[in-house]
């Protein structure tokens, strides 16, 4: 029956994953592929009888697909090579950086040290890694992947070291080929962290490795967890239920996109200005009406409160806004509170004395948002950016919780 043959596929899957004290090191690869062909067998038949049946797979197939193979890092880890980061972008950019850097440890058999983080972009925000992560469990998590190390050895902080801009959207055969870069080198830099390795055509045990890491390994700092945890147990006291509204519609999105529709021609004059003066954007001519009409454009307060309204939400609904400053502050918020008037943002919903000490740091408020985001009961994004695609990938990696997009 197929009731026998998905129990025939799981236990030739846990057989592989729970003997590898007993396998001889030279065989890493030969059982790996085996347990990514039965992985891939048991999830196709646990989808359709999710289709047929409404089954839905048990927790167990979460841990064989999520959990590493500790088999795998002793044939390859060799602790002279290392590799230093230096992420680039926002929060969800440089996350999902550091994720594709651990990978790429991984393909290239080196020890990756703790990731710089990116101080001089749009943000301007000065936290380090341990400001934004949790650094022991970052590092633990991993440690049947992945060497990681806090610094570089003394005695290779002054050698020679090989500075790369990897290619973007790289795959495996492109990094295996970057080995050669140890005969020569052993400490590697990457100036850019930012879509460094390719989102398909990957070993199921690398893609794995980077979920891993971006929704577990990258856990917030304790102070960040602390507070975006109390800010969802009110949030649930008001009611219950809340959505999670990322509204992207803060001066740097709008100037960024070029999108200028229902605003005003001071306001648009002042994107404008703002994208010139902005040097590593390099588009700086855009024509907001071709913009708005292929889809890029953020959707506007007035348009998110229409469509959720369509959705059939009544107005008493909680909505949480997960962003920055709104463009036009209350005046334009107020096209979408005209329809949902309880609408909370972190500055309503926290003490002063709580946000004091994030104070200056957009890159820890939006982490604070982040948490809120993927505990809510709804997540709608107004635009496909890296908090958006960041946040409905981790929602889907904790039981496909309902994630709502807009059609631009």
């Amino acid at each position: 029956s197929l009731y026998n043959f998905l129990s025939f596929c799981l236990s030739i899957s846990l057989f592989i994953l729970f003997s590898k004290d007993v396998l001889d090191d030279d065989k890493p690869l030969f059982f790996l592929r085996i347990f990514d062909l039965a992985l891939i067998i048991f999830a196709s038949f646990s989808r359709l009888l999710m289709h047929i049946y409404g089954f839905q797979p048990s927790a167990v197939i979460c841990v064989l697909v999520l959990s590493p193979l500790p088999i795998i890092k002793a044939a390859y880890q060799d602790s002279n090579r290392f590799i230093t980061v230096k992420c680039n972008g926002g929060l969800n950019q440089m996350r999902t950086g550091i994720a594709d850097m651990v990978a790429v440890a991984r393909i290239m058999n080196a020890t990756l040290v703790i990731p710089m983080l990116d101080k001089r972009s749009f943000w301007q925000d000065s936290s380090g890694f341990a400001d934004m992560f949790d650094v022991p469990h970052f590092i633990t998590s991993l440690q049947q992947d992945v060497d990681i190390v806090k610094e570089l050895p003394k005695h290779l902080e002054s050698v020679p070291r090989a500075r790369k801009h990897f290619s973007l959207w790289s795959g495996m055969s492109y990094y295996e080929n970057m080995t050669h870069l140890w005969k020569d080198y052993q400490v590697i830099h990457v100036a850019k962290s930012d879509s460094r390795l390719a989102n398909n055509d990957l070993p199921l045990d690398i893609q794995r490795l980077r979920c891993r890491t971006l929704y577990r390994a990258l856990r917030f700092s304790p102070s960040i967890e602390l507070l975006g945890k109390r800010l969802v147990e009110r949030l649930r006291s008001r009611g219950g239920k809340y959505i999670a509204l990322h509204l992207r519609y803060e001066k740097d999105m709008l100037s960024f996109t070029g999108c200028t529709y229902g605003l005003s021609n001071a306001e648009s004059e002042e994107l404008r200005i703002m994208r010139e003066n902005t040097n590593h954007w390099k588009i700086k001519k855009i024509n907001a009406t071709e913009q708005r009409n292929a889809g890029y454009c953020p959707l506007t307060p007035k348009e998110v409160g229409i469509f959720i309204e369509a959705l059939g939400y009544p107005s008493s609904t909680l909505i949480y806004i997960a962003a920055g400053e709104i463009y036009g502050g209350a005046r334009r918020l107020s096209d979408l509170t005209v329809r949902f008037p309880n609408v909370v943002i972190k500055e309503t919903l926290a003490t002063q004395d709580e946000l004091e000490a994030f104070s200056g740091h957009a890159s820890q408020t939006a982490a604070i948002d982040y948490i809120i985001s993927v505990e809510s009961n709804v997540f709608i994004p107004s635009h496909s950016g890296n908090m958006a695609r960041a946040v409905e990938g981790h929602r889907r990696f904790l039981g496909h919780r309902k994630t709502i997009t807009p059609d631009r």
